[in-house]
């Protein structure tokens, strides 16, 4: 594991986290590029925890399908799915482009603001007292 990786990895998915909570604060957010960032935030801190554990990424966004390599890891990791965190994957790229639905609602970024802060929360404990720290 080398520790530069994990904690730039995090750096990345604080930037994310800062960029979206910043622009929900604006008068009139930009929902999709939010929710992007939200989705960009939990994909980074989940694959910096497989990092740290000495494991291989995948190049994915799907986050159902990273939570499931952290479960492999940590069995707790499985909680996430409790807390929809798999809902993110959709804005990756369902707002990216024109479609039926241009933005999410203010309630759907909402959402995604707090999951991600949720991941934060959960991989930031399960680093905690590790030789590793933020």
């Amino acid at each position: 594991m080398n520790e530069k990786t994990v904690k730039d990895w995090i750096i990345k998915a604080e930037s994310d986290l800062k960029t979206g909570k910043d622009e929900m604060a604006t008068e009139n957010p930009a929902t999709d590029a939010i929710c992007f960032h939200m989705q960009q935030c939990a994909e980074k801190y989940l694959k910096a925890y497989i990092i740290f554990n000495g494991k291989e990424i995948r190049k994915t966004h799907n986050i159902a399908e990273i939570i499931r390599n952290c479960v492999e890891i940590e069995p707790e990791f499985q909680q996430l799915f409790e807390i929809k965190a798999q809902i993110l994957t959709g804005f990756a790229i369902e707002f990216r482009y024109p479609g039926d639905v241009l933005f999410p609602s203010l309630q759907e970024t909402n959402e995604a603001i707090e999951i991600a802060e949720k991941i934060k929360s959960f991989v930031l404990e399960k680093l905690k007292g590790k030789s590793f720290r933020p």
